[in-house]
C-alpha cells in the first residue's frame, strides 16, 4: 500500500486536511452505530418511549467501555508516531505489539467485572424498573462483543498515526454500515428489539476489527503487527500518555451517568423517564459535535508528534494553526445546525411534542458554548499528541470538574431542568485555561527540542 501521507515534507495546510477531514468523516460514521440504534428502538411500537431511555441509560456505560480502546489506541499512536519520526521501526513495531496485547487483557477484565454487576449498575446509572428490562440485555450482548470494540477501535489508531488517515476511515465505515443494514433485520423482522440492536452492534464491530488486524498483519502499512512478549517499559509509556484522552472520555461518561441518575432523581416518578427520554437524544446530538471533533484533534496528532519528534518546531505550530481552525469552524457550523436543524433531527426518535420541545431546548442549551469547546479540543489533544501528558491531564481534570461542580449544584438550586446548562458553563471555563496554560507553555516545550528546522 502506497503511503498516503508523508508526515515529514508535505506542506502542513493540505497534510492537516488529507488526516483529519478522513478522521472527522470516520468519528462522525462511528457515531452512527448509537445514533442508528437509538433511532430505530425510538420507532418500536408502543414501547419506543421506555425503550429508548433504558437504551439511554446504557449509552455511558457502553461509550465507558469503549473508551478503554481510546487510552490504549491513543496512547501508542503519538507514541508510534514519535518513534517514526526518529526513524526507529523497531521501537514502532514493540509499541503495536504492547497495545495488542493491552487491549486484550483489558477486555477479558472488562467483561470478567461488569458482566456480574450489570443489572445493579444499570439501577445506579438511572434505570427504573420500567426501563431496566429494555437496558439489561442490551448491556449484555454489547458486553459479550466486548474484544472487537476495543480492538476496532484501538488498532485503528495505529493505522491512522502511520499515515493511512482513509484507510482508517473505510474501517469505521465498513462497521457503521454493516450496523446500518443489520439493525432493521434483527430489530423489526426478526423482532428481536433492543437485543436486536445490540447484536447488529457487536456483528459491525468484528467485522471492523478483522478488517483493521488484515490490514496490520499483511504487511502494507510500514510497521507491521507482530506478536511478541508485552514490553513492559512499552506497556508504562502508553498507559501513562493515554491515560489523559482516556480521562477525558471516562470522565465525560460518568457525567452523563451522574446526569441521568440526577435527572431520574430530580424528575422524580412522573418526569424522571421522561428527561432520560430527552436527554439520550440530546447526547445523540452532541455525539455528532464531539466525535467528530475528536476526529480532528486526535487524528492530526500524528502530524504534531511526528515533527515533534524530528525536531522541526515551526511544523508543529503551522499544523496546530491549522488544526484550531478546523476544530472551531466545524463547531460553528454544527453550533448553526444545532439551532436550525434541531427539531427535525430530534423527530427521528421521537414526535411527541412534548419531547420535541424539550429535547429542543436543551440541545440550544448545551450547544452555547460549543466553539470554545473546539479550541479546547485542539490544544489538549495537541499536548498529547507531543507525548506532553503533564499539561493534558490536569487540563481535561479541571473542565470536568467544572462539569461536576455545576451538575450538581445547578438542580439543587433551580430544579431539574438547570441540569442542562452545566455543559456550556464547563465548556467556557475549561477552555479559558487551556489558552493560558497553551501561551505560557508551547514555545518552551518546542525550543527544547533538538535539531529544529
Amino acid at each position: 500500500m502506497k503511503v498516503e501521507n508523508d508526515l515529514r515534507h508535505d506542506k502542513i495546510g493540505p497534510l492537516v486536511l488529507r488526516i483529519a477531514l478522513p478522521s472527522m468523516l470516520a468519528q462522525f460514521v462511528s457515531v452512527l452505530y448509537s445514533i442508528v440504534d437509538r433511532i430505530y428502538i425510538g420507532n418500536i411500537p408502543q414501547t419506543g418511549t421506555l425503550a429508548l431511555a433504558g437504551a439511554g441509560v446504557c449509552g455511558p456505560a457502553v461509550t465507558l467501555v469503549s473508551a478503554f480502546a481510546f487510552w490504549i489506541g491513543t496512547g501508542g499512536a503519538p507514541i508510534m508516531s514519535i518513534r517514526l519520526g526518529q526513524r526507529d521501526e523497531a521501537s514502532a513495531e514493540r509499541i503495536m505489539s504492547s497495545c495488542f496485547s493491552l487491549l486484550l487483557i483489558f477486555s477479558a477484565i472488562l467483561m470478567l467485572v461488569l458482566l456480574p454487576l450489570r443489572e445493579p449498575l444499570l439501577r445506579l446509572f438511572g434505570a427504573s424498573s420500567l426501563t431496566l428490562p429494555y437496558a439489561v440485555p442490551y448491556f449484555t450482548l454489547y458486553l459479550l462483543g466486548t474484544p472487537f470494540a476495543l480492538l476496532a477501535g484501538g488498532m485503528n489508531q495505529l493505522v491512522i498515526c502511520q499515515g493511512f488517515a482513509r484507510a482508517g476511515m473505510q474501517s469505521v465505515l465498513l462497521g457503521a454500515l454493516l450496523n446500518l443494514l443489520l439493525d432493521p433485520i434483527f430489530i423489526f423482522s426478526l423482532g428481536m428489539g433492543v437485543r436486536g440492536a445490540a447484536l447488529a452492534t457487536v456483528l459491525s464491530q468484528m467485522a471492523a476489527s478483522l478488517y483493521v488486524l488484515r490490514l496490520l498483519t499483511s504487511g502494507k502499512t510500514p510497521v507491521r503487527l507482530r506478536l511478541k512478549r508485552p514490553d513492559a517499559d512499552s506497556i508504562g509509556r502508553i498507559l501513562l500518555l493515554g491515560i489523559s484522552p482516556f480521562l477525558i472520555i471516562a470522565l465525560d461518561q460518568v457525567m452523563l451517568i451522574s446526569m441521568n441518575a440526577l435527572l431520574q432523581r430530580c424528575g422524580g416518578p412522573s418526569e424522571g423517564d421522561f428527561y432520560i427520554t430527552c436527554n439520550t437524544i440530546v447526547q445523540s446530538f452532541m455525539l455528532l459535535i464531539t466525535m467528530p471533533l475528536g476526529g480532528i484533534s486526535g487524528g492530526t496528532q500524528s502530524i504534531l508528534g511526528y515533527n515533534f519528534g524530528a525536531g522541526k518546531p515551526k511544523r508543529v505550530l503551522h499544523a496546530q494553526r491549522w488544526i484550531i481552525a478546523l476544530c472551531v469552524g466545524f463547531t460553528a457550523v454544527m453550533f448553526l445546525f444545532a439551532r436550525i436543524a434541531g427539531p427535525g433531527f430530534i423527530r427521528l426518535f421521537q414526535r411527541d411534542p412534548a419531547v420535541v420541545q424539550t429535547t429542543y431546548w436543551a440541545i440550544c442549551i448545551e450547544t452555547l458554548a460549543i466553539l470554545p469547546l473546539g479550541l479546547q479540543y485542539a490544544l489538549v489533544d495537541g499536548f498529547t499528541g507531543m507525548g506532553q501528558v503533564q499539561y493534558a491531564m490536569p487540563l481535561s481534570f479541571w473542565r470536568k470538574g467544572v462539569y461536576f461542580a455545576a451538575l450538581f449544584l445547578l438542580p439543587a438550586l433551580f430544579g431539574a431542568k438547570a441540569i442542562f446548562c452545566a455543559e456550556p458553563i464547563c465548556d467556557l471555563l475549561g477552555t479559558m485555561v487551556s489558552i493560558t496554560v497553551w501561551l505560557r507553555c508551547i514555545g518552551p516545550l518546542l525550543h527544547k527540542r533538538p535539531g529544529r528546522a
